[in-house]
Parts: C-alpha cells; sequence; structure tokens
C-alpha cells in the first residue's frame, strides 16, 4: 500500500538500559511509518551486542565509536552520560548522512517517544514549508511551563534535510554542544536543547515550527489538549517522558503531572506494546534492563508529596 513513498529515515540513541523503548519505537514506525530506516547510535557495547541478536527489521546500527570525534572525545571525560547522550544528538542526522548518500532528510528521535499515527502527518508540513529544518515546541499546560529552564523546543522531533541551509544549522548546534551540553541551567542554556530557542530568530528562512502542537503530547500537555479538544485525542506521537522501569518488577508511568483519563488510555497501549518487548527478550534470553532510580533527602519528600497528589503512577511489569 505504501510501495510508492519515499523511504523515511530517522534516528535515535540509547543504551543498553533503554532497550525495550528503543524496540518499542521501532515497533510503531513498523505500525505506522512503512516504508521507513531507523538508525541506532549504539550507546554501549552491549546494546549493540543484543541489537544484532535480536535483529530487527529496517534497521541500521552504528556504534557509538564510529561517531567519537577527537573533539567529543575531548569533552567526553567531563560530562554524565545523559550529557553525552545530548552532547552526540547533534552528530547524529550527519552520520546518517555520511553513511548513505541516498537520505534525503533524517529524523532524530527521542527513544521515549511512541508513534501512534504515521510521522508524515509532521512531516508534511516541512514540505510545505519549503524549508530546510523541522522542530517540535514543548507546548506547555500552562500550569507545568517549563520554558524558561527546558526551552521552548524539544528536540523529541527534529526533522534536517540534505541542504546546505540545514547542514550550516547542524554544525552551528554541534559546535555550541561541543562548547557547552550540562544537565543545568546556566546562562540561558540548558543541555542540547535551549540552543533551539534561538533558531527561529537566526535561521528563520531555514526552519519550520510544527503548527499542530496537539498531535505533539506529552505528560507536560496531554491533559490540558484533552480538556481544550473535548474529545478523543488522536496524536501522531506520545512523548514517554519519565516512564522507566525501575526494578524487575515495576516500571513508573509518569512523575510530576496529571495525565487524565485519555492520556491513560495511550499509557495502557504503550504498555501492551512494552509487554511483546519484554516478551521477545525473553525470547533471545535477554534480562528486562531496569534503572534504579536514588533520590536525595529532599526529593524523597517531594517523591511522596507527588504519590499523594497522584501525579506518579506505576505499572507491575507481572501484570502488564
Amino acid at each position: 500500500m505504501n510501495s510508492n513513498r519515499p523511504i523515511e529515515h530517522f534516528v535515535t540513541l540509547f543504551d543498553s538500559k533503554f532497550l525495550p523503548l528503543g524496540m518499542a519505537l521501532h515497533d510503531s514506525l513498523m505500525i505506522h511509518a512503512q516504508p521507513f530506516h531507523l538508525w541506532i547510535l549504539c550507546m554501549d557495547e552491549l546494546v549493540e551486542k543484543q541489537l544484532k541478536q535480536i535483529s530487527l527489521s529496517h534497521v541500521t546500527l552504528i556504534p557509538r565509536k564510529e561517531i567519537e570525534t577527537r573533539e567529543l572525545l575531548a569533552v567526553k571525560p567531563g560530562r554524565t552520560l545523559g550529557e553525552y547522550c545530548w552532547t552526540l544528538t547533534p552528530f547524529t542526522p550527519q552520520a546518517v548522512f555520511d553513511r548513505d548518500s541516498s537520505v534525503e532528510r533524517v529524523t532524530y528521535l527521542d527513544t521515549d517517544i511512541f508513534f501512534f499515527a504515521d510521522p508524515r502527518i509532521l512531516l508534511s508540513e516541512l514540505d510545505q514549508s519549503r524549508k530546510h529544518i523541522l522542530i517540535t515546541e514543548h507546548a506547555y499546560d500552562p500550569k507545568y511551563d517549563q520554558a524558561l529552564a527546558s526551552g521552548r523546543f524539544c528536540v523529541q522531533f527534529t526533522t534536517f534535510k540534505r541542504t546546505e541551509q540545514a547542514a550550516k544549522v547542524m554544525k552551528w548546534w554541534q559546535d555550541k554542544c561541543l562548547e557547552w551540553c550540562f544537565a543545568r541551567l546556566e546562562n540561558g542554556k540548558f543541555g542540547d536543547q535551549k540552543y533551539l530557542d534561538s533558531w527561529p530568530e537566526l535561521f528563520s528562512d531555514v526552519v519550520h515550527i510544527v503548527r499542530q502542537v496537539e498531535k505533539t503530547l506529552a505528560p507536560w500537555n496531554v491533559l490540558f489538549f484533552e480538556k481544550k479538544i473535548g474529545a478523543k485525542i488522536y496524536p501522531v506521537f506520545y512523548h514517554f517522558q519519565t516512564l522507566r522501569i525501575i526494578s524487575s518488577r515495576k516500571i513508573q508511568m509518569y512523575f510530576g503531572y496529571k495525565i487524565g483519563k485519555l492520556g491513560l488510555s495511550l499509557y495502557d497501549q504503550y504498555l501492551k506494546n512494552l509487554r511483546k518487548c519484554f516478551t521477545v527478550l525473553k525470547t533471545y534470553h535477554i534480562a528486562v534492563p531496569y534503572v534504579e532510580q536514588k533520590k536525595e533527602k529532599w526529593e524523597i519528600m517531594r517523591y511522596f508529596k507527588r504519590r499523594i497528589t497522584k501525579v506518579v503512577r506505576f505499572a507491575s511489569i507481572n501484570c502488564l
């Protein structure tokens, strides 16, 4: 049915701790984005080995060492794993272009997003705009607005065409992240993300901002749009930010937000898909990885406060 459409290229990065989320992302592309190709930057050797075992369709693996330049290796020791992942993000589209000369555009995806509809619904805006880069806003619910700290835009879904204009912006972003990319707010900067705030002004003829914000949902806006639209919501993707597999038996679904009934239905679908991913891992004798969460005393107090106010929710892996 989609054989006449050009292949859409996507790139993401993750390590072995986030393998199930990466598999879920891939599965959503299989359902909604055909034909596509997903490039995965493997952040450790274990996930590279596991992905080779699983052998996902329409996927090419990129070992981290293959893109680590002298400049990247120089800043690596001073950054956490998360900060280094952010530092590498602007280099991932170029890694795809370098490996396949036929790719005309590539979209970077955060590993914890999941598609509920064809991403071309968003990408068509880039075609219509005749610009070279596509970015998405956080589109915060006003009561969760963190734009001053985290930025107006979210790196989650960022598209670059293979053009000189896009390459110029990509190089600018790469240089900025090499210079500074940390998990703190400092002089108007935060990680790789707040750099995008200046793009509409600096590169107005190059960058298109997605208009369909109601189709790019996340914990920070899903209830807002549920109330605003007043009917069932139909996102292109949902960003499952703060969802973590925190033990061999438990998943933290979200943390710090109120989600709403329709939003929870998206989590139900995602959890069903994760169950499928866990089954696949079991077939290959790969243990479900989890991220231990260590909290300081003040975080523990806030954690229990949020549990009481029902802005954190858990699911049992055994009961998925």
